[in-house]
């Protein structure tokens, strides 16, 4: 089974450049786990197992959730929970459904939060060069129906054909990242902020 999946059909970033594209690194089905930091704790090992990131990188993924959290009220309540750049050594994105709903804090700082059933982890290395397969990303996370799909994806490799799948497909226009949320997830390395809400991703 590749780790190395084909490139997303997305569109160029702003300058011109053709994206990115970000290797599903890890992906867990129906992961049975009671809160937050447990998903945290479960991918990041996962992450450190398959050599994508430092030591460091679960206890900088866990800090920067609780400062900034990243709970998404979609359709369907997903998480983007990211570390800052250094933490990372391969480019790749994590993603998993989760058995059950589990609370995020919501992305804005509103102290609310929201009950998250799928979890999407970027790990980025230069964000801007990510750009359009992170807007890729959000439109999936945003679309109802795919994010259903996932959700029904009874292991490991049929909601790893389904996300590639959906991803390769679910390119965005450059305006539906007006939300702010394809740049809260840029805003993983430290210089770009959630001007939506006013917080940093």
């Amino acid at each position: 089974m590749s780790s190395d999946p084909r490139p997303h059909d997305v569109a160029p970033g702003g300058d011109g450049e053709p994206p990115v594209p970000l290797g599903l690194t890890v992906v867990v089905a129906h992961l049975d786990v009671c809160d937050a930091e447990d998903v945290l704790r479960s991918l990041a090992g996962r992450l450190l197992d398959a050599g994508a990131v430092t030591v460091d990188f679960p206890e900088a993924l866990r800090a920067r959730e609780q400062r900034y959290p990243t709970g998404l009220p979609t359709p369907i309540p997903t998480a983007i929970p990211h570390a800052d750049p250094e933490h990372v050594l391969v480019p790749g994105l994590a993603i998993a459904t989760l058995a059950r709903p589990v609370a995020f804090g919501e992305m804005g700082g509103t102290g609310g939060t929201v009950d998250a059933r799928l979890v999407a982890m970027p790990l980025l290395t230069d964000a801007r060069a990510h750009l359009a397969a992170l807007q890729s990303l959000m439109g999936l996370l945003r679309d109802e129906a795919a994010v259903q799909d996932l959700l029904g994806a009874t292991d490991e490799d049929e909601l790893r054909e389904r996300t590639m799948t959906h991803l390769s497909g679910g390119a965005v226009g450059p305006g539906e990242a007006a939300d702010g949320n394809a740049a809260d997830v840029g805003a993983a390395d430290g210089t770009t902020t959630d001007t939506s809400k006013g917080h940093e991703a």
